[in-house]
């Protein structure tokens, strides 16, 4: 990350680069929403050439379409091609639809692929951002938790710029200090919908009840997560990948208030903050206009008024999310990719009333081992596309197993 991407546009007065060409990922969910609004507000530094949604809210898409003049529209979803083309018909935009479809999207000539994709579908479209020479803003923290060692080993220095409000944070909170005077990285966790209740507490937890984040408004996979607090354990994994500190130097700390987003500890004992009213459009914007800073992304912090901050120790008893996941980046190799996997099948069953809350966690410790035990592959960075793609499918198909719903053939 020193020294920020190196973007292909053309260079203003001030220094900044000057009318970017972005393709976003992901459109109709949230960041992809924010990230248009940011756009729309600063419509003399950014030109959208490419949309891709995966086609559950096409009216969305279209209405998208029409508003920024995108000449490039992908769906991920078959079955919503032919509507899509319908619907964009005598618009002059190129349609495109299947997965295929978004990877090549993704590989368009711009200056930023912001990927705000959920779950592992978008590590090819990562990749293949990557290979185009593409600056990636990355919302999409599954492409490095499964596919680490493929997407460092494509991505020159600074050529990813972190969109998750933490990484984002550590970033900016980076610049402070060189690499070598780094001492830790501190991760703040919001705490989710049930901190402080102990685990006994949790048993008859209700899906509408996970799904009511007290802080941020995102999808139900990311939510859920946040309630199981796996979304930080995915952070950690991501931090250590991201910015090449060990994970034992990379902590977690409930920070319910979710305004200061990250810190950086250096080795003088000082510690630097990035802290924010908890608005996606601020990290959105710094990654879309990285190393610069778009004016007014977002509503700053009220210095005029009293406020607290509070911060408090994970319980990694009651959440050991943050814990399985230590174990699966130690292990390496695919073992992040069938905890991902077993997990997006997990939040799925328990959403369906196939499985409690408590088992999300449980079912994804019990796949995870399951794997480690069978030595299915040696860790470390020695893994390709096929392994990844081999280890996400026995996953979910165990954890499709373990929650009642086997699926044909074990594939995704």
């Amino acid at each position: 990350m020193p020294g920020g991407p190196r973007l292909r546009g053309r260079m203003g007065e001030t220094g900044a680069v000057s009318r970017r060409d972005i393709v976003i990922l992901g459109s109709t969910g949230s960041i992809g929403v924010q990230a248009l609004d940011v756009i729309r507000r600063n419509p003399g530094d950014f030109r959208v050439v490419g949309l891709a949604a995966g086609g559950s809210n096409l009216e969305l898409l279209c209405a998208q379409v029409l508003e920024f003049g995108v000449p490039h529209v992908a769906v991920g979803r078959n079955d919503c091609f032919d509507r899509l083309v319908g619907l964009l018909s005598g618009v002059g935009a190129h349609v495109t639809g299947g997965q295929d479809a978004v990877a090549d999207l993704a590989a368009l000539p711009c200056d930023v692929v912001l990927n705000g994709m959920a779950g592992s579908a978008g590590l090819v479209p990562t990749l293949r951002a990557l290979e185009a020479g593409s600056t990636v803003a990355l919302a999409n923290k599954e492409s490095l938790i499964i596919g680490g060692p493929l997407v460092n080993a494509l991505a020159r220095p600074g050529q990813i710029v972190p969109v998750d409000s933490e990484h984002s944070a550590l970033a900016q909170c980076l610049r402070g200090g060189r690499a070598s005077e780094v001492r830790r990285l501190i991760l703040t966790a919001s705490g989710g919908p049930f901190r402080g209740r102990t685990r006994a507490e949790l048993a008859e937890v209700t899906p509408a009840q996970a799904l009511a984040h007290p802080t941020w408004s995102m999808g139900p996979l990311v939510t859920i997560n946040s309630a199981t607090l796996m979304n930080k354990g995915l952070e950690l994994i991501e931090a250590h990948l991201l910015f090449g500190v060990p994970l034992d130097r990379i902590d977690v700390v409930v920070h319910p208030q979710s305004v200061v987003h990250s810190m950086v500890e250096f080795i003088d004992g000082s510690t630097l903050a990035q802290a924010s009213p908890p608005d996606m459009r601020l990290p959105i914007a710094l990654g879309l206009a990285w190393p610069d800073r778009i004016a007014d992304a977002a509503p700053g912090c009220d210095w005029t008024s009293g406020a607290r901050w509070d911060f408090e120790p994970l319980d990694e008893d009651v959440f050991p999310a943050v814990r399985l996941a230590r174990r699966a980046a130690a292990a390496g190799g695919t073992a992040p990719a069938v905890m991902n996997g077993a997990d997006e099948v997990c939040v799925e069953a328990f959403l369906s009333g196939r499985l409690a809350f408590l088992g999300i966690v449980d079912t994804v410790s019990k796949v995870l081992e399951e794997h480690l035990s069978a030595s299915r592959d040696g860790g470390g960075n020695e893994i390709t596309l096929s392994d990844v793609i081999t280890a996400d499918a026995w996953a979910r198909a165990r954890a499709e197993a373990l929650t009642g719903q086997p699926r044909e053939g074990g594939t995704t």
